[in-house]
This record gives C-alpha cells, sequence and structure tokens, in this order.
C-alpha cells in the first residue's frame, strides 16, 4: 500500500512539473532581437516596466544613484527607416526618488531641481543614426530649468515579441547617456556633487 503511495506522488509531481513547464514556456514570449525583424509602428511607454535612473559623483568618495518615478514616453519606430524614428519623453521632477525623504525635498528647492517653475525635463529626438544589428545613436533636444542642449543616447535594443500578459507587441531596450548639470544652470555645489551626470534608462514599449 504504501509503495502503491508513494508511486501515487511521485506521478503526481511529474505532473505538476510537466504541466508548470509548459504554462511557462506559453507565457515566456519568441523575442527576435534583431533590429531588422521589430515591427514598426508607435509605441508607448510601458511605465510599470521603465526605469529611469541618473547617477552623480559625491565627495570623490562614491556614486550617487537617484531615480525618478513618473515619466511618459512616445516612440515611432521604423526598421527600414530606422533614421525616421522619434522618440519624445517627459519626466516629472516632482518624483525624484533618492530613498531620503528630506533630500527629496532639498533637491526640489530653488537651488537645484527648482520643480515649482520647472517640473519636467523633456527630451526630444533630432537625428536618429544606426550603429550595429541592435544599437543606435539618439541625438535629440534636452530641456531642462528652462535651457534646451543637445544630448546624445547610446540606445540598445534587446528584441521585440507578442507579449502575452499585455496583448500587445512589445520592444525592449537600454539608453545611456551624460550630461553636465552646469551647462543648464544647476551649478551648486560643484566638486562636491559632480557636474557630469550620468543617466540610464530601461524601458518596454507598447505597440498602439
Amino acid at each position: 500500500m504504501r509503495q502503491i503511495s508513494s508511486l501515487f506522488i511521485r506521478s503526481l509531481i511529474v505532473v505538476l512539473v510537466v504541466g508548470l513547464t509548459a504554462c511557462t514556456s506559453l507565457l515566456t514570449p519568441d523575442v527576435k532581437t534583431e533590429l531588422y525583424e521589430l515591427r514598426s509602428g508607435n509605441y508607448q511607454i510601458d511605465p510599470s516596466h521603465a526605469r529611469v535612473l541618473f547617477k552623480v559623483n559625491h565627495l570623490g568618495l562614491s556614486t550617487y544613484v537617484g531615480r525618478f518615478n513618473k515619466f511618459d514616453a512616445t516612440l515611432s519606430f521604423d526598421p527600414e527607416n530606422l533614421s525616421a524614428s522619434r522618440l519624445e519623453a517627459i519626466v516629472k521632477t516632482t518624483s525624484i526618488d533618492l530613498n531620503d525623504e528630506s533630500l527629496e525635498d532639498r533637491l526640489q528647492g530653488s537651488s537645484w531641481f527648482n520643480t515649482d517653475t520647472y517640473p519636467e525635463v523633456v527630451f526630444t529626438t533630432v537625428s536618429v543614426s544606426p550603429i550595429n544589428e541592435s544599437q543606435m545613436k539618439f541625438i535629440g533636444n534636452l530641456t531642462f530649468l528652462g535651457v534646451t542642449k543637445p544630448i546624445e543616447m547610446l540606445v540598445t535594443f534587446h528584441g521585440g515579441a507578442d507579449n502575452i500578459l499585455t496583448g500587445k507587441y512589445t520592444i525592449g531596450f537600454s539608453a545611456t547617456g551624460q550630461l553636465k548639470r552646469s551647462d543648464f544652470g544647476m551649478d551648486s555645489y560643484i566638486g562636491v556633487v559632480g557636474d557630469d551626470v550620468s543617466l540610464e534608462v530601461y524601458a518596454e514599449f507598447l505597440r498602439q
């Protein structure tokens, strides 16, 4: 009797494992990674699967990392005419997140982000150039603290696939760039806090 029970339990475990594996394979998308394989169209950022980070040197001792929690972006994308692709992104500076409430409040003041007067940072592409099979250079105008200057973002596409969780075709990419905060008038405490700011974006976009 014990042998029958043991055999039944082992069989049940096998059935459950096979069933879970099948479910996982159904949920896992068939990701295409070549740029030319991605679908053209108009895309909207999926904010629940996106992050906007910034990094700046502190006292020459460490790298301070922060992020913004509220943002929006649209992408017009055509793999057959990559140079015609366009991205527009808006970041709400009031959503700065440093895991330190008092510092967040201080940085929203007039000496730093001045969020009462300038609640948004806007990036709009002016040119897009392919670099290789997965990377592109986005050159765009960044408007920050009332100043507009060009910056360059290196964009790496990680692929595209039908997303069973959203019911929409999805592409994912990451992007890196750099700016000098003093170029935009934020020149407080340079030397204590670095002038060079690194930007990192990780995002999924849903085809509309």
